[in-house]
């Protein structure tokens, strides 16, 4: 079940952001993501992010702001189980057009985005991590918006 973020969710969605990121971008050091564990709480209390439950337990969440996805994560145990899928139709279902930023050597999220129907649209670098990356967008079909 996709169910809006509450405040009390802080705690495991936290976990689940610091988990996910220190085990997909093993080339970045595991300090930078605990270094930002306080300021990424504080934001996510101000974020629009939607949770994924199932059994009363937060196994991911994604992060919206406006058409920019912050991010979807989704808890060590539960991946390539669908719910990065079923989170990003979600936010599909809200928007007509997304993009987000990946980073180069993270090669099992471009091959999970381009799967989804995103486009690189050109590679840049995240300065506050030195690492090259790509801005990949997503954009809904206009034929199928126009059909009622």
């Amino acid at each position: 079940m996709i169910r809006e973020f509450q405040s009390d969710d802080i705690n495991k969605v936290a976990d689940i952001w610091l988990d996910t990121n220190i085990k997909a971008h093993n080339f970045i050091p595991a300090e930078y993501w605990k270094s930002n564990f306080k300021s990424v709480k504080e934001a996510l209390l101000l974020a629009e992010v939607y949770v994924y439950e199932y059994d009363t337990e937060i196994q991911g969440f994604i992060g919206l702001n406006d058409e920019y996805v912050e991010g979807i994560f989704v808890s060590d145990e539960m991946q390539s189980h669908g719910i990065g899928k079923i989170l990003l139709n979600y936010a599909k279902d809200k928007r007509n057009k997304l993009h987000l930023n990946v980073y180069q050597k993270n090669t099992r999220a471009i091959s999970f985005y381009k799967r989804e129907g995103f486009e690189i649209q050109h590679s840049g670098l995240d300065e506050a991590t030195g690492e090259k990356d790509y801005v990949m967008t997503w954009q809904r079909n206009r034929n199928s918006s126009l059909q009622g």
